[in-house]
């Protein structure tokens, strides 16, 4: 099967796809083709890119007004083309996905009348903006059935993991920083959680997930022998 990649009618594929801008859309795509790879081995959480935009009222909120820049800028971005609601490596799969397939299809028919050269990367940067433009509004499209089933899981995973004991993995966790490992019989999940009463946890302690906040979308928790003598109680 793989020979037939070899073959000399498919030359003007490989050209295609190796040429500017396309390159730059079939890169993407082979990265993200190795992080699902590795998603589906269970190494990584498809949500390791989630930026979450949910407030608790059920509103979008990007942060533009904080003028804070970086993740919130991006967020921003997203939010103003309705990339909001499902997990980021998913958006980005599906932009790369529509620019690829825009970007090949305008450079066959257009490049056989561009002559080599400097033109061609001249040419290539309008093919490029458009591209990604039209891929980021197709993608917005396609996600919107997509976001009830990411909200109903998110809703039915909080559900399940709360009380449950999570160990720790970063240095410490305090009132703003980190994160514990939550085993849930697969590859575990990986949690932001938020430390209540000025406590302060160390990197394989033991915490009770007690509530989750919507605002930091992260969950707060205490120790288990303080969770567990409360239980007594």
């Amino acid at each position: 099967m793989f020979a037939l990649l070899l073959v000399d009618d498919m030359d003007p594929f490989y050209q295609n796809i190796a040429s500017f801008p396309t390159v730059i859309f079939t890169f993407v795509l082979a990265v993200l083709a190795l992080y699902w790879l590795v998603a589906v081995l269970g190494i990584v959480d498809i949500k390791l890119l989630h930026i979450d935009l949910t407030q608790a009222d059920g509103t979008f909120d990007s942060g533009m007004d904080s003028g804070q820049s970086g993740p919130n800028a991006l967020a921003g971005l997203m939010l103003r083309y309705g990339l909001v609601g499902v997990p980021v490596t998913v958006i980005l799969s599906f932009v790369a996905l529509f620019g690829w397939l825009i970007s090949y299809y305008t450079v066959h028919l257009i490049f056989p009348f561009v002559p080599d050269g400097v033109l061609r990367y001249l040419v290539g940067i309008p093919i490029l903006s458009v591209s990604l433009y039209c891929a980021v509004l197709c993608t917005a499209v396609v996600i919107k059935p997509l976001r009830r089933f990411f909200q109903q899981t998110d809703q039915q995973t909080i559900k399940r993991v709360l009380g449950q004991v999570a160990i720790v993995r970063t240095k410490h966790v305090n009132a703003g920083f980190g994160e514990a490992m939550l085993n849930d019989g697969g590859a575990g999940l990986i949690l932001k959680v938020r430390a209540t009463g000025g406590q302060v946890f160390a990197r394989g302690d033991r915490v009770v997930l007690l509530d989750y906040s919507a605002e930091e979308n992260a969950y707060r928790v205490v120790s288990e022998q303080e969770f567990e003598g409360t239980s007594l109680n």
